[in-house]
């Protein structure tokens, strides 16, 4: 049997199920935990009909949830999310929430045995009449026709936006009569192919190469959000909404009249528009003048639940007083409308039910009027905390099983079910291992089934416990599949936008102003235009645009445009030009140095480096495995390692370095970590104790708190070799300290240390594998990993069971803040309060502690003595506190994985990394963690804060720390290779030409450089990429680089393929774009400076050979004999030859010829 089926034996419980299946309302007592949630479970699969469960709390709400699907399935439970207060519903913009919103609608209307769970929030919030959302949905199959402008309008209503490229869920895009979508619950995007208005393919697609995957029959999209609008309806919320604000605005003047039009004209325009803001959901009851309530979705049939009753009513009616409170606030400054309506009210909906009900609640009483049909109480005793004990537990087990009790030990996967049975059973507790269904009653059995917590039902004779009453043990529960895995990718930073600064290569720094066609001589062609000073435009044909790069500085300060024709550009050039030769010889010498250094070639991995691995208690992500492969192919080599490794906040970069410091000291080498703060030396400390238990390795940790004759004794040992691996601040790096046999430097956190500590270290390790971790990495070494002079190893998958960190980005708001915090504490977690100045953060912490009397508030500052900060932050790593103010020092790499809250405030004027390092100290467990980034509303945000604001938003997803370096480059930009006088030239050339400078300086050096060809074609043909087969902007742009950049046959091909793909049938131009590039290829390789057709002589091309490319006119004989072309050669040396074009032949014929020809001139290969 099941754990539901065995509650299903129960009287009472069958009784209540019948009752329930007749209607009425039902009141439960005294039963709470997981033990309500298995009996919810057991009464759902003994009724069989839907449920909607009402909890006191959307923190609740999702515990119950998780447990329900262990219970009953994941394909039947679903959470409808909602934000406890209208402040941040309005700034929640997560595509996570609205797919839950969406997909837990349609699970009630489709799935007859749905579980829905939310808060008190999802139950009184309004919802678009069943009906609309009903017909808000698409189904698309090959039996049916569709009219494209009705399908535009219809995805249009279910709040799809329209954009030129698919990028994430919710998004469409019609060219032609290819019509793109993503669905929101989809993992891929879908590709329709229209002929007319049949449909004649459908594929879904990868939305980060839009090239397709698999052929797909019929799809059903749901609409993009939950707030679905008819175009009708939309027209009639904006005239109200606009009457309501004219009426209002008429009694107001001056300042207070222009702050009411600012707020409501963007909710207006963008209804004009057809979208819906966020903060439309202030005024829902204008969008639905006939709303419905989650209620209204579930069948008749259906049962409502309301968990804990008293407190919901409680909690409900502090949720409408802070909203009344906060809407006030807003209307002194006139930001919002008179009338505020906050959605149903929680008792109503509660007296009003039509279906049937179920109430908890705790005691009898505080349910106020309502009436019962029956009441059913289950008498339930808390379990107790065993905290790893196990006789005590024996004594338990055995007086369980004198009174013939049914005891179930429950885990969470099958191999700690095995573990488990093995411990019970070294202690004397004889334990049947049984499958999940086979459950018998009066045995003492254990099975595998991730459930928060245990429960004892002495009536019904039955005690479940599970690892946290046994061992107090988190549970680590299978991963959850990320559906937005690249969906919120960074776009190719180098993405052009009109307006943005651009540097071309001859020209320099200029304004790009977008593309256009233009004809000349009757033939048309795509250019792209520049502006310089004093209005002068520059026209670019699009065959050139590897001339052009997206300008990005290392300051944050505007470049200088410069003068066309001037010569400043060419003078700014010359100067980084002999800058970068001496930084290729520096980097060379140390590229070489470290080629031909000796180091020490550890032995392959043995038994021991094999046990240690397999101790490592979670599983591996592949690429934690695969960094460990390269680290220790790198140490197994002669040659000294150097290798980066970036990984994001919390994605097991410790274990890799563990691995290397395991394999390193294990041979009888010492090794040294070096880290940033005391704190992160104490932490590693203790977990390098934890992990190499039983290792017998020597591990010491150093820092300016020991005495003198620690420290002194510390030194002795490093020089004696009989500390083996050691852990330090940069005391390590203290001129007096020696080592014995140093073998590995580990280097965490490496954006820290200054300029003096990395040239100590280089001084250090001349011999020495070096490992770096980071998890932004600081631009200057993403570009020598790029440039190639150290390797790069990258974690970007993060490990199971870690969620995507919720991210607002909000006004400050009291009311929010005491809500999160309380939250936090609810779920035994604590939080982080960031506030950046020293001198009034007494006073925030004062106001933190009136917002939650109960909370326990500590700050700390870098002004403090470093004794007092250690003193507060241990106390708060042990829970003493459950809020910390600080100022920005926790970036520093301080794990307290029980902190899962964050509050920065000021955002507004924090750079990118940073922001991102602060997230990240946030959501290092298993519970879902909450970032709120403020700023006050008495400032408007400046455009750059807006970006870096927007951009940590969408990073949601873990894994973007890496992506955020390449973003901070562009916003941020980049330092020198070997100290700090780089950023002024960077700034001069603008950063990509600075390192395309710089790989091409030192491929010269190394002898590595062909001599390079760039042809010069003019030939009077139409080719390019018609504006009616792809559309301008970015794409069209990035499709002009790749065609610029290919030279292989292959290349030519996939793009070819990707065309056909994502905009139809190619039309001839576009196929003489890429015979042209083609021949442009080839003519680079050959040597030709010049291939020329002129207006007078169309029928004549002449072939100008570069004077570097050695080719005689005894080879271009033989090409023109081997390949029939007709033609003359003009002049010997270097050869010119004039090659006839035949009267009938068409521009594609001669382009072909022409390719043959000069292919027949290509060295041949041996």
């Amino acid at each position: 049997m099941q754990l539901t089926e065995l509650l299903q034996q129960d009287k009472a419980l069958q009784e209540l199920a019948t009752g329930l299946t007749k209607g009425g309302r039902h009141l439960m007592t005294g039963i709470s935990g997981t033990a309500r949630t298995v009996y919810l479970a057991a009464l759902q699969q003994r009724t069989q009909q839907p449920m909607v469960i009402v909890s006191d709390s959307q923190f609740h709400a999702d515990q119950l949830a998780e447990d329900l699907q262990a219970l009953l399935g994941n394909e039947h439970v679903a959470v409808f999310p909602a934000e406890e207060s209208l402040a941040a519903e309005m700034a929640v913009t997560s595509l996570d929430t609205r797919l839950a919103r969406v997909s837990a609608l349609h699970l009630l209307l489709t799935d007859p045995q749905a579980v829905v769970v939310t808060g008190i929030a999802g139950a009184q919030r309004y919802l678009p009449p069943v009906k609309k959302f009903q017909q808000a949905q698409l189904t698309i199959d090959f039996d049916h026709e569709y009219e494209l402008k009705d399908l535009e309008i219809k995805l249009h209503q279910m709040g799809y936006h329209r954009n030129t490229t698919v990028e994430q869920p919710g998004e469409f895009a019609i060219r032609g009569s290819i019509v793109d979508v993503y669905p929101l619950d989809a993992d891929y995007p879908v590709r329709l192919d229209f002929f007319d208005t049949e449909l004649d393919s459908m594929r879904s697609f990868d939305a980060e190469n839009q090239r397709s995957i698999k052929n797909i029959d019929s799809l059903t999209i749901l609409p993009a959000t939950d707030l679905v609008l008819s175009d009708d309806d939309r027209q009639k919320a904006k005239t109200q909404l606009e009457l309501a604000m004219t009426k209002q605005r008429d009694q107001l003047a001056g300042a207070e009249k222009r702050h009411l039009t600012e707020a409501i004209t963007p909710l207006l325009t963008t209804l004009a528009d057809g979208q819906i803001l966020p903060e439309m959901r202030a005024y829902l009851h204008m969008l639905y003048p006939d709303a419905a309530s989650l209620f209204d979705y579930l069948p008749v049939n259906g049962i409502v639940v309301f968990d804990d009753y008293p407190r919901a009513i409680e909690n409900a009616a502090q949720m409408r007083l802070d909203d009344t409170n906060w809407w006030a606030e807003k209307l002194d400054k006139q930001q919002v409308l008179t009338t505020a309506d906050f959605g149903w009210s929680l008792t109503d909906q509660a007296r009003d039910i039509q279906q049937a009900s179920l109430i908890f609640s705790p005691l009898q009483r505080g349910i106020g009027q309502l009436r019962q049909t029956s009441l059913t109480n289950v008498t339930l005793r808390p379990t107790q905390q065993f905290f790893g004990q196990m006789p005590l537990l024996k004594g338990e087990v055995t007086r369980w099983q004198k009174q013939n009790m049914t005891v179930i030990f429950l885990t969470n996967s099958d191999d700690r079910q095995v573990k488990l049975v093995q411990t019970l059973n070294d202690f004397g507790i004889k334990v049947n291992q049984v499958p999940v269904d086979g459950l018998a009653t009066g045995r003492t059995q254990s099975a595998t089934l991730p459930l928060s917590a245990g429960f004892e039902l002495p009536m019904q004779k039955l005690v479940v416990l599970t690892e946290k009453e046994l061992f107090q043990q988190v549970r680590k529960r299978a991963p959850k599949r990320q559906t937005l895995s690249n969906a919120e990718r960074i776009k190719s930073y180098n993405e052009l936008k009109p307006g943005d600064y651009v540097v071309h290569v001859n020209h320099g720094i200029g304004i790009y102003e977008g593309m256009q066609t233009i004809e000349n001589r009757g033939v048309k062609q795509d250019y792209i235009t520049i502006a310089y000073q004093k209005g002068d435009k520059l026209f670019i044909p699009v065959t050139q645009l590897d001339l052009v790069q997206k300008y990005v500085g290392a300051a944050e300060k505007t470049p200088r445009i410069n003068k066309m024709g001037g010569t400043e550009w060419q003078r700014a050039k010359a100067k980084v030009a002999k800058k970068v030769e001496d930084i290729a010889d520096d980097l060379l010498a140390l590229y070489a140095e470290r080629e031909i250094k000796q180091g020490y070639a550890f032995a392959p991995d043995d038994e021991e480096m094999r046990r240690f691995e397999e101790a490592f208690p979670y599983p591996e992500t592949p690429d934690q495995i695969r960094s460990v492969k390269e680290i220790k192919a790198d140490m197994e080599k002669p040659r000294p390692m150097d290798r980066l490794l970036v990984g994001d906040v919390g994605f097991g970069k410790t274990e890799v370095a563990m691995r290397a410091a395991f394999k390193a000291a294990h041979e009888g080498k010492q090794v040294a970590m070096l880290v940033p703060t005391t704190i992160l030396a104490q932490q590693h400390y203790d977990s390098f104790l934890n992990r190499f238990e039983g290792t017998n390795l020597k591990i010491a940790w150093m820092s300016r708190f020991q005495t003198k004759k620690q420290m002194t004794e510390i030194k002795t040992g490093l020089k004696n070799h009989t500390i083996d691996i050691i852990i330090g601040t940069h005391s390590l790096l203290a001129k007096d300290v020696a080592f014995g046999d140093l073998g590995l430097l580990i280097i965490d956190e490496e954006q820290r240390f200054g300029v003096k500590h990395k040239e100590r270290l280089k001084s250090l390790q001349t011999n020495v594998d070096v490992l770096t971790l980071t998890a932004t990495p600081i631009p200057r070494t993403l570009n020598m990993a790029m440039v190639g002079v150290r390797d790069l190893s990258v974690i970007e998958t993060p490990p199971a069971n870690r969620y995507p960190i919720q991210t607002y980005v909000m006004e400050q708001n009291g009311r929010v803040i005491a809500n999160a915090i309380e939250r936090e504490m609810a779920r035994g977690g604590q939080t982080f309060y960031l506030h950046n100045r020293v001198a009034d953060i007494e006073k925030v912490a004062g106001m933190i502690q009136s917002l939650v009397p109960e909370a326990q508030v500590a700050y700390i500052h870098g002004q403090m003595t470093e004794t007092q900060m250690e003193g507060i932050l241990v106390d708060f790593i042990n829970g003493e506190y459950d809020v910390l103010v600080t100022t920005t020092i926790i970036e520093t790499g301080v794990d307290i994985p029980n902190a899962n809250t964050l509050f920065v405030e000021n955002a507004d004027y924090m750079g990118l990394a940073q922001l991102y390092q602060l997230r990240g100290r946030v959501g290092r467990s298993n519970n879902v963690a909450y970032a709120y980034f403020t700023y006050p509303g008495t400032r408007s945000l400046n455009e750059e804060s807006e970006k870096r604001l927007t951009a940590i938003r969408d990073f949601t997803e873990l894994g973007s720390g890496f992506k955020i370096a390449m973003r901070d480059l562009s916003i941020r930009g980049a330092g020198d290779l070997l100290g700090q006088s780089q950023h002024g030239f960077i700034n001069a050339v603008g950063y990509d030409l600075y390192t395309q400078m710089l790989q091409e300086a030192v491929a010269a050096k190394q002898g590595k450089k062909q001599k390079r060809f760039d042809s010069e074609l003019d030939l009077q043909v139409e080719a390019y990429l018609p504006a009616d087969y792809v559309a301008d902007g970015p794409q069209k742009i990035d499709l002009y680089q790749r065609i610029r950049k290919a030279t292989k046959a292959e290349q030519f091909a996939e793009i070819t393929d990707d065309l056909v793909d994502r905009f139809g049938d190619i039309p001839a131009a576009t196929n003489r774009l890429l015979t042209v590039s083609q021949l442009k290829a080839i003519a680079d390789q050959v040597g030709v400076a010049q291939i020329k057709r002129t207006v007078n002589q169309p029928m004549i091309i002449t072939i100008r050979f570069d004077k570097q490319a050695k080719i005689t006119r005894e080879q271009v004989q033989q090409a023109m004999a081997d390949t029939k072309t007709r033609g003359q050669i003009k002049v010997n040396d270097p050869v010119l030859f004039a090659m006839a074009i035949q009267p009938k032949q068409t521009d594609d014929e001669w382009l072909q010829n022409l390719i043959k020809f000069l292919s027949a001139l290509l060295p041949k290969k041996d």
